[in-house]
């Protein structure tokens, strides 16, 4: 026994070695390069100084007839000759473009033909993802990336030529053409169908020639470039409703490495052209962190995942195999693009709107074709006939991360949903599915339940499975009320991943959860528009708590950068789908439409209220005008309580608490803030009060407290409020409220008091309440 754990101990230690001797290799590689690119840039940098000084003195002069302003000119015309004109529509021609474009690929990937900056947190070591750098000052956007795996160099090069299976935007790989070289290599004609990000914007395609051929030192090449007219070649097929975008010379080296694995090189170079979208999203086209996160890293993402699985080290969830549980993760992220970009040629056609043009609403009459002939059909799509309808939308999200901004809705789903309409939705995998739902305003569902499934390699991406307590409304409801499942897809909420897309996409399933049941996913993607700025947020909680006051529900406005602040905006997609009966048609479409909207409104309260404290002018961004910052809030709520009542608010067992904020949040008695208005509403409360009332801080706004208090509380303020407002505070009889679900609770005492700003003149900011141990009847 002891042989064999230092036997796999002396092996573990050979592994880690030969890792740490490739990787020393890769990084003197590196090493040398960057000494290149410097000495080429203090050259640039002093040919530069010496062109303005010529340029100085010539300007200085009457006339230049210097024999060097003519060499100058020569030499300007002969760069902007045209190439010669040659034959590239066969296999000689091509092969030319192909060296061409090798040649070019090489001294991007090895060399200094674009000047890379590395991507900030990306460390080399053993067990890092690599080294990734982006470009700067190059035509388009490039990245570049070089790292080592455990796997051959032909296994490599056929998990890269795969790429519908690890780049997420791909729809479609076609190989129109295939020719062999005389050196052992392929040329190929390839046309590539990519989805579109957003709702906004139209889908990208390419036509491009991909050459692979090995080197003599035994690497692996497989190099791609556009077909233009400008190279030569072919005309590819032309889409309608696509936009043709370029490859500049991009690909793959592939290094055998001593004791097995390979060294990867990989080059991500293209041009978007970013002119044909809205100048708001130009950004997500013109973006190289963009490119390298979806694209570049990627690639080397999946290589890795694909090799550690390999090695049996990866435990199966839910007895299946990690294959398995990575064709869920795709067809997840699959179904969403397919519902986002809705393809005519996949059976998608827009449904006549209501008018509004913030909600868009598509329909798929032949769902089969849709989700393959391999995948059960569900229920609804049977000979009753049926469909699938989309409601979808993009909205600009001001001032959140939005790495923050998705583990903020998986975390916390109540702040959202509705359980109405995820029972309709659980409800289409059975033969007999509910009526068209209601809308619930304020709905309180039951509890969630997360249950890992997978996780990749760094945990920037995982699947799981959400079980939804059922909870009923009414009599009818609670005699249907059973468990709901879904099936939930979650990346990209590493905040200091810079450039990263955050996505949650998850579909319902049922009980079985077969390996080829239908998937309708459904979700959020949120995609940085700026560059990512520094912001505190590793100790901040995700509970709305973090910023007390939530704003009003109106939509936000995208703003410029202040002075002495910075701005991180997002554009955010929502994309529903519900499957339909025929008859029922315009029933779901209304639902739906409404639903989206209501999504919308609450996603944008939720991304007011968690976005980071900013100093400054940048606080009026992400309140309304007149509210406090979180923790300024807090210190006025125990500053009036102490000024008006000549004590200190009892803080329990929550006295070592760092903030105010926090030891308002955590009291153990429910506190909750209400507005001056004739029809006092809420606009706080600290986790207690939440759970007293039976609600979540986003719907709290829509409960008046009135509608809390009983007959003999209401008597009680009405005879007390004269005297809270005259001389501060007063301390009510203990009595009984009512939670927003309609159930009693009991508390000891309240108390009510002014809570008073920084204003000179002493003006109410709003009136604070305290339910002294509280608890359910």
């Amino acid at each position: 026994m002891c042989r064999e754990k230092q036997r796999k101990e002396s092996s573990r230690m050979q592994t880690v070695n030969r890792k740490l001797t490739a990787m020393n290799k890769l990084l003197m590689e590196e090493n040398d390069r960057l000494q290149k690119q410097v000495s080429r840039l203090v050259y640039e940098n002093a040919s530069v100084k010496s062109l303005k000084t010529k340029i100085h003195k010539a300007s200085a002069a009457t006339t230049d007839t210097s024999c060097e302003s003519v060499v100058t000119s020569g030499q300007q015309q002969a760069l902007a000759a045209p190439r010669p004109q040659r034959d590239a529509n066969n296999p000689a021609g091509l092969l030319a473009i192909g060296e061409e474009t090798l040649t070019a690929f090489l001294s991007k990937a090895t060399g200094t033909a674009v000047e890379w900056v590395q991507m900030m947190g990306m460390k080399p070591g053993p067990d890092s993802i690599g080294i990734i750098a982006v470009s700067h000052n190059c035509i388009g956007v490039a990245a570049r990336a070089c790292g080592l795996v455990s796997l051959e160099p032909t296994k490599v090069a056929e998990i890269l030529k795969d790429r519908p299976s690890w780049y997420r935007d791909c729809r479609c790989v076609d190989i129109l053409h295939v020719f062999p070289t005389g050196n052992g290599g392929t040329i190929e004609l390839i046309y590539m169908q990519t989805y579109a990000p957003t709702t906004l914007a139209a889908p990208r395609d390419f036509w491009t020639l991909r050459y692979t051929c090995g080197l003599d030192d035994g690497s692996l090449v497989i190099c791609e470039r556009s077909l233009t007219q400008s190279t030569g070649g072919p005309s590819g097929p032309n889409t309608p409703g696509f936009i043709r975008a370029e490859v500049l010379p991009s690909g793959y080296l592939i290094r055998p490495c001593e004791g097995g694995g390979s060294m990867i090189h990989i080059v991500d170079h293209v041009d978007l052209d970013a002119w044909s979208v809205p100048e708001v999203l130009r950004p997500l086209y013109e973006s190289p962190k963009i490119v390298a996160q979806k694209m570049t890293i990627a690639a080397l993402r999946h290589i890795r995942q694909i090799a550690h699985e390999s090695s049996g080290e990866i435990p199966y969830g839910a007895g299946r195999q990690p294959a398995v549980l990575r064709t869920f993760s795709q067809r997840l992220s699959r179904g969403f693009n397919d519902a986002v970009s809705g393809f005519p040629d996949d059976g998608w056609s827009l449904l006549t709107s209501d008018g509004a043009e913030d909600i868009t609403i598509t329909v798929n009459s032949s769902p089969n074709k849709l989700v393959g002939s391999h995948i059960s059909p569900s229920p609804l799509f049977s000979a009753i006939g049926g469909g699938i309808l989309c409601a979808k939308a993009s909205m600009l999200v001001q001032d959140v991360p939005p790495a923050l901004l998705v583990r903020f809705l998986r975390e916390h789903r109540s702040e959202w949903a509705d359980p109405g309409v995820d029972a309709y939705s659980a409800a289409s995998l059975r033969a007999s599915p509910y009526a068209v739902p209601g809308l619930r305003a304020g709905g309180f569902m039951g509890n969630q339940v997360i249950l890992p499934l997978a996780h990749t390699l760094e945990h920037e991406e995982f699947l799981e499975v959400l079980r939804l307590e059922g909870h009923g409304f009414s009599h009818e409801e609670v005699l249907l009320a059973r468990d709901m499942y879904l099936l939930q897809l979650c990346s990209g909420v590493d905040e200091n991943a810079s450039g990263a897309c955050a996505q949650l996409v998850f579909a319902p399933i049922d009980e079985s959860f077969a390996d080829d049941a239908p998937l309708l996913p459904s979700g959020f993607r949120v995609i940085p528009l700026d560059t990512k700025t520094d912001v505190p947020s590793a100790t901040r909680t995700l509970d709305l708590a973090s910023a007390l006051e939530v704003g009003s529900g109106g939509a936000l406005r995208g703003s410029g950068d202040s002075p002495g602040g910075c701005s991180t905006r997002s554009v955010l997609t929502i994309a529903f789908q519900f499957s339909f009966e025929n008859h029922l048609r315009e029933s779901v479409a209304a639902m739906a439409r409404q639903y989206v909207r209501a999504v919308m409104a609450s996603v944008q309260r939720v991304a007011m209220a968690i976005a980071p404290s900013r100093l400054g002018s940048q606080i009026q961004l992400k309140h309304p005008p007149g509210s406090p910052e979180a923790l300024t809030l807090a210190s006025w709520i125990g500053r009036s309580y102490r000024a008006h009542t000549g004590e200190e608010i009892r803080w329990s067992d929550t006295e070592e608490a760092d903030s105010p904020l926090k030891l308002l949040w955590n009291h153990s008695d429910a506190i909750l803030c209400c507005s001056l208005k004739p029809a006092p509403m809420f606009t706080f409360g600290n986790n207690a009060a939440l759970d007293m009332l039976e609600t979540t801080l986003v719907n709290l706004q829509d409960i008046s407290l009135e509608a809390i208090l009983d007959d003999e509380g209401r008597k009680a303020l009405c005879a007390e409020f004269s005297k809270v407002m005259q001389q501060g505070s007063a301390y009510l009889p203990g009595g009984v409220c009512k939670s927003s679900m309609g159930r009693q609770a009991s508390y000891e005492q309240a108390v009510a008091w002014k809570v008073v700003g920084d204003d000179v003149a002493g003006a109410p900011h709003c009136l604070a309440f305290m339910f002294v141990n509280w608890t359910f009847l």
